[in-house]
């Protein structure tokens, strides 16, 4: 069975910064719906004194039934995005230094979340409305919330010390003088 799949491109940036040890950084510029016409290998779009912005066409966005609550998540949010996963190239191959590349592009809030645990280079850009519906819809039709388990009420609790051991809960007064015996 085929899944839901959109192709994008992606629009990487390298930015001017203030530091004197790291002059340039690279970063996400926005995700947009691929063309034919941009072929399949990144292309340089603008060279400047402003820095430089790279276009890589071809990158597939499928739906899988096993993300749809992260595309819940991503939908619930207050702003739906893209999620980019890129590497720096170890050496240069279509321009003079090496540049990003994008590895992965997903919708799914939870996919994103793993590789950020995974100390991956991961941006986000706003999605547009359209694929935001498109994502609602999938969703809608695949995510089961997980039931919630019902807490056990704190009286049925067994009662502990503070190192874990049973205690033990006692009306008789264990020190002092009792009544009567003055």
């Amino acid at each position: 069975m085929e899944r839901p799949a959109l192709d994008v491109a992606v629009v990487l940036r390298k930015v001017p910064t203030s530091s004197q040890w790291q002059p340039w950084r690279w970063e996400l510029a926005e995700v947009v719906p691929h063309e034919e016409r941009f072929g399949t290998e990144p292309r340089l779009l603008h060279r400047g004194d402003d820095g430089e912005r790279w276009l890589h066409p071809a990158q597939r966005v499928e739906l899988y039934r096993d993300e749809a609550e992260g595309y819940y998540l991503n939908v619930a949010s207050p702003a739906p995005c893209w999620f980019v996963l890129w590497r720096m190239e170890e050496e240069a191959s279509v321009a003079d230094e090496p540049i990003p590349r994008p590895l992965i592009v997903t919708l799914s809030y939870n996919e994103a979340a793993r590789w950020l645990d995974a100390q991956e280079t991961v941006e986000q850009v706003p999605a547009p409305a359209h694929v935001v519906e498109w994502m609602r819809a999938f969703y809608e039709q695949h995510y089961v919330p997980e039931p919630k388990k019902r807490k056990r009420p704190d009286s049925f609790r067994r009662l502990e010390d503070r190192f874990g051991q049973p205690a033990t809960v006692s009306t008789e007064k264990k020190y002092g003088r009792g009544e009567g015996n003055g």
